[in-house]
């Protein structure tokens, strides 16, 4: 007599490094970023700065991801974040052998994309200079150009790679048809992908960002993996509430619970923790407790669709 499966299978996330796509490095399966980094009133503490980057690293990250425009809503501007990291590792220089940087341009206000291969020159070499850096490991394209040919894009990044002022190239915010024609110019494999992706954003898991990402050994970066603060506790939410449910089970909250949500996915895909306090950013290794059973990871998918799947 036919009996239904009474023990789903779980899925328990590791600590184990991730392949940063093809480019011969790995990092920790949770990544730091910097949107938030510059203060708006301009009273920006460089000591402070230091610490999140010490919580960072204690918490077992490595990637640190930036870009040139972020702080551009700040005191200090665009080219903010970059400048007061900069201003961190002159400090602490020692800290730079142990993170993976990555930074990304191509964004400007009031055009609003660049990615002609003059302004991408100019734009890496503007962010070397407030980083006081030789060379980062990741620059990605922030948001396509719709008016810059992806041949010409290319040339311009091999160019980058070629000079060693880049280890290795990505996109953000690409779909997987501007990857397709950017790669096909390429000489060499992008190694990564920045889309929006969380338990309040699941688009990824539909216009075939991830499904690309996994046949062509692709890291997935996930920026805003809290939805923009929607999954944060104590939310209303009806995704928020599933998920910190979730968290509660295995001691800890809905943040670490949204972030575990993400990495369950087989593209292991890398959340962005945005936090600028030291000791949430240390929370952020909790994910690693959070477990789920394939019906509770798709009952959150559900409620963040409003439907049933079929």
């Amino acid at each position: 007599m036919w009996r239904p499966m009474t023990s789903p299978t779980t899925t328990r996330l590791s600590a184990q490094s991730v392949p940063l796509g093809k480019s011969g490095i790995s990092v920790f399966p949770i990544a730091w970023g910097m949107w938030r980094l510059a203060r708006p009133d301009g009273n920006d503490d460089i000591g402070a700065i230091v610490a999140r980057i010490e919580a960072a690293l204690e918490a077992g990250i490595t990637l640190f991801d930036t870009a040139d425009i972020y702080g551009c809503d700040a005191a200090l501007g665009f080219g903010g974040a970059e400048l007061l990291l900069g201003k961190a590792l002159a400090q602490r220089p020692d800290l730079r052998e142990r993170m993976t940087i990555a930074t990304k341009g191509g964004i400007v206000l009031g055009v609003p994309y660049d990615s002609s291969p003059d302004y991408l020159n100019k734009a890496l070499e503007a962010s070397l200079e407030r980083l006081g850096l030789p060379s980062v490991e990741l620059y990605q394209i922030h948001r396509r150009d719709f008016l810059a040919h992806p041949r010409d894009v290319a040339a311009t990044l091999a160019a980058m790679v070629k000079s060693g002022k880049v280890k290795a190239i990505g996109v953000s915010n690409y779909s997987p048809a501007e990857f397709d024609a950017l790669q096909t110019y390429l000489p060499f494999p992008i190694v990564s992908t920045q889309p929006e992706f969380s338990a309040a954003r699941y688009a990824p898991l539909y216009d075939g960002t991830l499904d690309q990402a996994m046949a062509r050994d692709v890291a997935v970066l996930a920026w805003s993996p809290l939805g923009g603060g929607r999954l944060a506790a104590g939310s209303e939410d009806p995704v928020a509430k599933l998920v910190a449910a979730q968290g509660e089970r295995y001691g800890t909250d809905a943040a670490a619970a949204a972030l575990s949500w993400i990495m369950a996915h087989p593209s292991r895909a890398i959340p962005i923790v945005g936090s600028q306090t030291p000791e949430r950013i240390l929370a952020s290794r909790d994910a690693l407790k959070v477990e789920w059973t394939a019906s509770e990871w798709y009952a959150v998918l559900e409620a963040s669709m409003g439907a049933r799947l079929p």
